[in-house]
C-alpha cells in the first residue's frame, strides 16, 4: 500500500475477527515503526504485546473493576475536552455516527454501557500494544515522540491488512498490568494499540470520521 494512500484510508477498527495475529508480523510492524523521529533520537518508547490466555485475563481483570466502579488511576494525563466548542462539536459528530451506526439510542443505558465495556476489552482484538516509557523521562517530555511511533504503528498495520484502534481505556487501571504482568512502577503506560484483522462487517467499522479541511485551518504568511 502507497504511503499516502494508507494514510487517507487509516481509520479506528472497533471490531475484529478471531484471527490470530502473528508474532513475526507484529514484531516487523514495530521495527518499522522505530523509524519514527525522535527528539535527539532519544527514542523513549517500549512496547508489551499481549495476546492470548494473557489478553483473555486481562480484558476480564479490567472490565470486573470497571463494572465495580473502580476510579480510573491511569499513569498519564487522561485527555479532557471543553464542554463547549468545536472540538467537543467534533467529538459528539463522531460518537452520533457510532450510535446510529450501531443503533445505540441515547436513552439506551444498556447498550450505551456495553460500547463503553467495548473500549476497556481493546475492542475484542486479538492482540493489543502498549506504548510504555521511562519514568525518567517525565510525562510531558516523551509524548510527541510517542505520537510519532503510534502513528507508524496503526501506517505499517495497513501494510498486512491490519486494523488498529488507539485507545486509552485500556490502561485506565494500569495496576492491572502491574499485577498481572509484573512491569515495574518505572515505567509507564501511555496509550494501547488494539490490532487484528478488521471484521468488515461490523458497523461501526464502515465509519470513516470526518476531518478539517487544511485551508480552514491555515494561516499564510507572504
Amino acid at each position: 500500500m502507497e504511503l499516502i494512500e494508507a494514510m487517507l484510508q487509516r481509520k479506528s477498527i472497533r471490531a475484529f475477527t478471531d484471527k490470530a495475529v502473528p508474532k513475526e508480523t507484529v514484531m516487523e510492524i514495530l521495527n518499522i515503526a522505530c523509524r519514527a523521529p525522535s527528539a535527539m533520537n532519544t527514542q523513549p518508547w517500549e512496547f508489551i504485546v499481549v495476546t492470548g490466555k494473557k489478553l483473555d485475563k486481562l480484558r476480564a481483570v479490567i472490565v470486573e473493576k470497571l463494572k465495580n466502579g473502580a476510579p480510573i488511576a491511569p499513569d498519564h494525563l487522561v485527555v479532557s475536552w471543553p464542554n463547549e466548542g468545536i472540538y467537543k462539536q467534533r467529538q459528539i459528530t463522531l460518537a452520533k455516527q457510532l450510535f446510529k451506526a450501531m443503533d445505540i439510542p441515547r436513552e439506551d443505558k444498556g447498550k450505551r454501557a456495553w460500547w463503553l465495556e467495548r473500549g476497556f476489552r481493546f475492542f475484542d482484538a486479538p492482540a493489543a500494544i502498549i506504548i510504555t516509557t521511562d519514568r525518567i523521562l517525565g510525562e510531558v517530555g516523551p509524548l510527541l515522540d510517542l505520537g510519532a511511533v503510534m502513528q507508524n504503528i496503526c501506517l505499517a498495520a495497513l501494510q498486512f491488512g491490519l486494523g488498529t484502534c488507539i485507545e486509552d481505556q485500556g490502561i485506565l487501571y494500569p495496576e492491572v498490568f502491574r499485577e498481572q504482568m509484573g512491569i515495574p512502577q518505572t515505567k509507564r503506560l501511555m496509550i494501547a494499540i488494539a490490532i487484528g484483522y478488521p471484521d468488515l462487517d461490523f458497523p461501526a467499522n464502515q465509519i470513516l470520521s470526518e476531518r478539517e479541511l487544511a485551508e480552514n485551518l491555515t494561516t499564510w504568511l507572504e
